[in-house]
């Protein structure tokens, strides 16, 4: 029997002391953390889709026709300017010189005899004039065979990476006849379109001697390494969707951005005094946004707001909060509307100023 009774009593102890750990827990548990808005000067931005392409992208077409006798590069190699890349079969164009300096020697000596009769008035000055010009066209000719000859050797006119081939060795090439294209890809140029009212925020914001700086976001969502900077705009906006095109530049000395890529551009924006708040203190009703604003009875009630911009993390507010506000900054599940709370307050600086430098890396 006195056994029975030290179980009995075990067991209640054990019972009061798991109720009132329980009791501790729910106790922690019960106290929230409140914050209130932030109203900082903060940077955003605005991201356009872009199209990136060389500064400097060309197509390298025959000037002559004839058989392509040797092809002395490869696609996807970079060249130099001036390096030799592709050769015309050159017999004909050869013989047309050799042809043509055979006839500027004969017209040399008409010439030279011609003279030398002039000068003992033997024939008139007519006549010298006239082998004179038989001369100059004799040059002429020789000239235009060696130009000839040298458009059969087709060469980098500036440094870049060439293209794919389109036509292949043995080919015969005609006269304007595509052979690759040659991109200089030291300097891209980026087009993204911006909306009517964003260029004239643009054109106002913006002293004419200024360039705006901007970022571009690669197709992997990676920030390239060097900033560009917006240099011109198009005339003319397109009637059809609104827009108008901005072309910013960026050095790309490493040649990682290559012609016909897509990305981003992100344009920042200054913003003056914007008021911020976590992502994590809102909740949706529908397509509304609210938060829960605590009033100096520890009282909670939803509040609708209204989001001007969204940075990573944090809404910056368009209505809805003053700065003196007090707001529910977790646990928004775990409470009832016009429920009463302990709660300990922590400030949004730190939170922001963490959540900025891991972005900002």
């Amino acid at each position: 029997m006195r056994g029975k009774l030290i179980v009995a009593m075990s067991a209640t102890i054990m019972l009061f002391a798991s109720c009132a750990q329980h009791e501790t827990e729910t106790e922690k548990e019960a106290t929230f953390a409140v914050t209130s808005p932030l109203q900082i000067d903060t940077t955003i931005y605005k991201e356009y889709v872009a199209q990136i392409h060389s500064a400097n992208h060309i197509e390298l077409r025959s000037q002559e026709k004839g058989y392509l006798d040797k092809i002395f590069v490869d696609e996807g190699q970079f060249v130099k300017k001036g390096q030799l890349m592709f050769k015309l079969m050159p017999a004909i164009y050869e013989a047309e010189v050799a042809k043509a300096k055979a006839e500027l020697n004969f017209a040399e000596i008409e010439y030279k005899n011609t003279k030398g009769l002039a000068d003992n008035k033997v024939v008139s000055l007519s006549e010298l004039a006239l082998a004179k010009a038989k001369l100059d066209k004799a040059k002429a000719e020789l000239l235009l065979a060696q130009t000839h000859l040298g458009f059969t050797e087709i060469r980098a006119p500036f440094d870049g990476i060439m293209d794919k081939f389109h036509t292949r060795l043995g080919s015969l090439v005609d006269e304007g006849e595509l052979l690759t294209s040659l991109s200089d890809n030291s300097k891209m140029w980026v087009y993204f379109n911006v909306a009517e009212a964003e260029y004239l925020d643009f054109i106002q914001k913006v002293k004419s001697k200024e360039k705006q700086k901007v970022l571009l976001q690669m197709a992997n969502k990676a920030l390239f390494e060097s900033a560009g900077y917006v240099e011109t705009i198009e005339a003319d906006f397109n009637n059809e969707t609104g827009n108008i095109a901005f072309r910013a530049a960026f050095p790309n000395p490493k040649r990682i951005l290559r012609h016909g890529e897509t990305g981003n551009i992100m344009m920042p924006i200054q913003l003056k005094n914007a008021i911020i708040i976590p992502q994590k203190s809102t909740f949706d009703v529908l397509d509304k946004k609210y938060v829960y604003v605590v009033d100096e009875k520890g009282v909670i009630t939803s509040s609708q707001i209204t989001i001007a911009q969204e940075i990573p993390h944090f809404y910056i507010l368009a209505t809805g909060l003053k700065t003196t506000d007090k707001i529910l900054l977790e646990g928004l599940g775990k409470v009832k509307n016009n429920e009463k709370i302990k709660y300990n307050f922590v400030s949004l600086e730190k939170e922001f100023a963490e959540i900025k430098n891991i972005h900002a890396e």
